[in-house]
């Protein structure tokens, strides 16, 4: 209840929708059976029904069976919900993972998972030097640039719907205008001054023939105008209306 934890209450949990808050957590097991009692308690309702990942046989207390079996065919299932988390994450420096050491599934599957994310997460620490200096290069030569994350991504390739409405042959799209655009050009734009002020990794790119004008380029090029836009007000269309 201190300010300080409602401070960084962002580190352990997502804001929603009318001001509540869901816990950044993946919870896991081998069977449902304790999957439905976290669901059916009294703080069920506030995690993710989606980052509910469970089996049906359990490991039976064997740690053979969470690491090499029954684990291993769940633990992709367990990183796909673990990457859409991360995703959504302005900054993330690492991973929490509690689990049991006397059971099969805390045990075997739970030092399962500690070996998987750390070798995908080193390659993309340096996305934000990446992200800018595309961006600068986008903006120079193309018309039109289409940002879609690789949630929304999967979504579209994976979550469709099958089922035609009734009685419609075609459906419509609605395209608006928005500044949406600036989140993406903000988040990633403090990431880069960020590492940037500490050339952390700079010598990866300098060592490629880069130079370090670049990175100073791309940092202050054209795009900052796009991160700082706001939409107008509604009152002001009306007041520049009635100048007219």
């Amino acid at each position: 209840d201190s300010d300080l934890q409602l401070e960084r209450i962002n580190v352990y949990y997502n804001e929603a929708t009318g001001g509540k808050y869901v816990p950044r957590a993946v919870l896991v097991d081998l069977e449902p059976g304790t999957m439905d009692s976290v669901r059916s308690g009294p703080f069920g309702q506030i995690f993710r029904p989606d980052n509910f990942v469970f089996g049906q046989s359990g490991a039976g207390n064997n740690w053979a069976k969470g690491h090499y079996t029954e684990g291993a065919e769940l633990v992709d299932s367990v990183l796909d919900v673990v990457r859409k988390e991360a995703e959504s994450c302005d900054c993330l420096q690492g991973f929490q993972l509690t689990h049991s050491l006397g059971g099969g599934t805390g045990s075997g599957m739970g030092t399962l998972l500690i070996s998987k994310p750390s070798p995908k997460v080193s390659d993309t620490v340096v996305e934000p030097y990446n992200a800018i200096l595309s961006m600068h290069q986008l903006i120079e030569n193309t018309d039109e640039t289409f940002c879609i994350d690789n949630e929304a991504l999967y979504d579209i390739c994976f979550a469709v719907c099958d089922i035609p409405p009734r009685g419609l042959k075609l459906s419509s799209t609605f395209i608006g205008n928005n500044t949406a655009i600036q989140e993406i050009f903000r988040r990633i734009a403090e990431q880069f001054s960020a590492m940037f002020r500490r050339k952390a990794f700079l010598h990866w790119y300098t060592g490629e023939g880069m130079d370090e004008m670049e990175f100073t380029e791309a940092e202050v090029s054209e795009y900052q105008q796009y991160q700082d836009a706001t939409a107008e007000e509604e009152g002001e269309f009306e007041e520049e209306g009635e100048e007219e």
